[in-house]
């Protein structure tokens, strides 16, 4: 059996390693089973769109990619990353 992802989405968490580490941002997306989390403004990578219609152009956006939850730390009451994941009282 898993462990839980004790992160959800909304949550502010800051990033603890990789290339983008320092970074602060919202969770947008969460995904338990694969214990993977979307974090706005980390980890975008760009995508090529194909034209759908006779005379449009195509385009590249800006996506944010899923990063791995234990490069993750909640953001306690304090401001500072908060030990253990435990979520911060209200």
């Amino acid at each position: 059996m898993a462990k839980q992802l004790r992160i959800k989405t909304g949550d502010e968490v800051i990033v603890m390693a990789g290339k983008d580490k320092g970074k602060r941002g919202k969770i947008i997306q969460a995904f338990p089973k694969l214990r993977r989390v979307v974090v706005e403004g980390v980890n975008v990578t760009k995508r090529h769109l194909r034209t759908r219609k006779e005379g449009e152009k195509g385009q590249i956006i800006e996506f944010p990619m899923p990063i791995h939850a234990a490069k993750v730390a909640l953001i306690g009451a304090d401001g500072k990353p908060a030990r253990h994941n435990k979520r911060p009282k209200a």
